[in-house]
């Protein structure tokens, strides 16, 4: 298989090992809604706050979407050093990643390329990230033509050649430079932790919404046997729907066979169709034509037209357009994506009341919607570490509303303001409702999240643990590097015992847990102590301050133990 080769590699394959442990600190005042929602937003660096996040989430994510920096370069500032464009660097020469390279790559970073220290930047996040999944997980990550080739070489030696499960294009803008060739599209890669364990096909997505709409369809027709009635009453019922019916939100329409959208063309793309006059049936004239003719040949013409599958407009001058009944809709991850870019920035704006665009080029929730729908359901977890304007997690509500199902995101966003005034924001106001830009009362999604701060590092600088640290708090980080899973969500924090995991019991002594709080009290392992601990038949690992039980004791009673500081590492 071909590798990657760059300067600086050697400094990074294995950095996200060295990472220090840090502790998380929720903030209250920023957090919003439900606070049971299990919903986190991570305000810090995103390599620190994965490996805070990694005791309690490894091997938990189904799905990971993220949309790191472009690489293009693009970092407008005025003579002040004040950014006059991009409210989020899309390079890596910004001062953070500046300082970090130059700490762990030390003097090469020097003379390190731009893609050079793109690479250095990705390579930790992506190693950590692939910790994080599932083994039915995936992982989608955005990007254009500057770094497309070297993410994708990326990826194959970090998940594997095999697990590529492909690549999305995104139809995204009109681009009218005049000169070599127009971008209009950008990537999304997709790979699984491991390939083999994914569906053989994703199923269609938002069938609890498409089983509703056709029992209100069916509501509908039998309630109101006048056509113009049954219209009147179904469009007041869709106004106030609309937000909660993703992907069915352009089924306005309905008739005695139900709910139907007509925005299906009739053109055949990209060559030379079929040609044939289609008579208007009022004006008695033929219909415009399609600029390239139809896609179909006249008799599959008249078959639909016996169907009262065909809508014509007011007169001859418009196109037809067919007929899509929400009964009959089917769906599948396409490696194909149509939808203006632009969306993404307008919502944003919408929800934010700015004139101008608050963060530059923010993915439309449409996008990760579909994304999201296929890969996820009930309460998976979806991960964003480069969460910009909160997309992912806007999209997670959205999909929760309209389908009834209970999906959670983590979202990570490096810059405090843009964490606080755009992303927090945001999200706060989606779930609880909002004024749109246009004074439009938007009912809110439901949901809510936790706002979380990187906080004191586990260690102190002399090796110790540190003070700050609780017992809940150093539970979790020691189960982990114990077993490599998180602590069992039961976990009763008033006893050493932590869990089981394989048949090996995990025990802490730790804060004075059996009560004595002296420096070398219950958090030594004595025999007294030992009877204190729960039982366990087979083997236990006990972390503490001291140990003074003999090695043929410690065999006897199937004991390994571990000294605190020494033996709690960072990975």
């Amino acid at each position: 298989m071909p590798s990657l080769d760059w300067i600086g590699k050697k400094a990074v394959v294995n950095h996200h090992k060295q990472v220090p442990f840090h502790l998380l600190r929720q903030n209250m005042e920023l957090s919003a809604g439900d606070p049971d929602s299990k919903n986190l937003l991570v305000q810090g660096d995103n390599l620190v706050a994965l490996k805070a996040l990694l005791p309690y989430y490894a091997g938990q994510v189904k799905c990971i979407y993220i949309d790191p920096p472009y690489n293009t370069g693009v970092d407008e500032r005025d003579e002040s050093g004040k950014r006059t464009g991009w409210v989020y660097d899309d390079n890596v020469s910004n001062p953070e990643i500046k300082d970090w390279l130059h700490k762990v790559v030390g003097a090469e970073a020097e003379d390190l390329s731009r893609h050079d220290k793109w690479l250095c930047m990705m390579y930790p996040r992506l190693m950590m990230l692939h910790e994080f999944l599932k083994e039915d997980g995936v992982i989608f990550a955005s990007i254009d033509e500057t770094e497309y080739a070297n993410l994708r070489l990326l990826f194959d030696e970090i998940f594997g050649l095999g697990n590529r499960v492909g690549t999305i294009i995104w139809d995204n803008a009109t681009d009218n430079n005049p000169t070599n060739i127009a971008m209009e599209h950008e990537y999304i890669l997709c790979y699984a932790k491991n390939k083999s364990q994914l569906p053989s096909v994703w199923k269609s997505p938002n069938l609890a919404v498409k089983t509703k709409l056709l029992q209100i369809g069916d509501d509908f027709v039998e309630q109101y046997p006048d056509q113009k009635e049954r219209q009147e009453a179904y469009t007041k019922w869709f106004r106030e729907n609309k937000d909660y019916l993703w992907p069915f939100d352009r089924y306005k329409f309905i008739d005695g066979d139900g709910i139907y959208t007509g925005s299906q063309s009739v053109h055949n793309p990209g060559k030379e169709g079929y040609r044939y006059d289609i008579i208007h049936p009022t004006t008695e004239l033929p219909c415009k034509q399609p600029m390239m003719g139809y896609r179909f040949p006249q008799e599959t013409y008249y078959r639909l037209l016996s169907e009262k599958r065909v809508i014509f407009g007011n007169d001859e001058t418009k196109l037809i357009e067919l007929k899509v009944y929400v009964k009959d809709y089917r769906a599948k991850l396409s490696s194909l994506f149509t939808l203006d870019g632009r969306v993404g920035t307008n919502e944003i704006k919408d929800i934010l009341h700015y004139d101008k665009r608050p963060f530059d080029f923010p993915k439309p929730t449409t996008l990760l919607e579909e994304l999201f729908s296929f890969t996820t359901s009930g309460d998976d977890l979806i991960l964003d570490s480069f969460a910009g304007s909160g997309t992912s997690g806007h999209a997670v509500l959205k999909l929760n509303k309209s389908d009834g199902q209970n999906r959670r995101f983590i979202l990570i966003e490096m810059k405090e303001k843009i964490a606080r005034d755009i992303t927090a924001e945001r999200i706060r106001r989606v779930s609880e409702g909002y004024e749109s830009i246009k004074n439009v009362s938007v009912k809110g999604l439901g949901g809510g999240f936790r706002f979380c701060e990187l906080g004191e590092p586990l260690f102190s600088a002399d090796g110790s643990i540190n003070k700050a640290v609780t017992f809940k708090e150093l539970a979790h980080h020691i189960f982990f590097i114990a077993t490599g899973e998180p602590l069992p969500p039961a976990t009763d924090f008033s006893t050493p015992f932590l869990g089981i995991l394989n048949n090996i019991a995990v025990y802490l002594l730790y804060n004075g847990i059996l009560g004595d709080n002296e420096d070398e009290g219950g958090n030594v392992l004595t025999r007294s102590v030992l009877s204190r601990l729960p039982k366990h038949e087979g083997t236990k690992i006990v972390y503490g301050n001291g140990c003074l039980l003999g090695s043929s004791h410690l065999n006897r009673e199937n004991i390994i133990f571990r000294q605190i500081p020494y033996e709690v590492r960072c990975s």
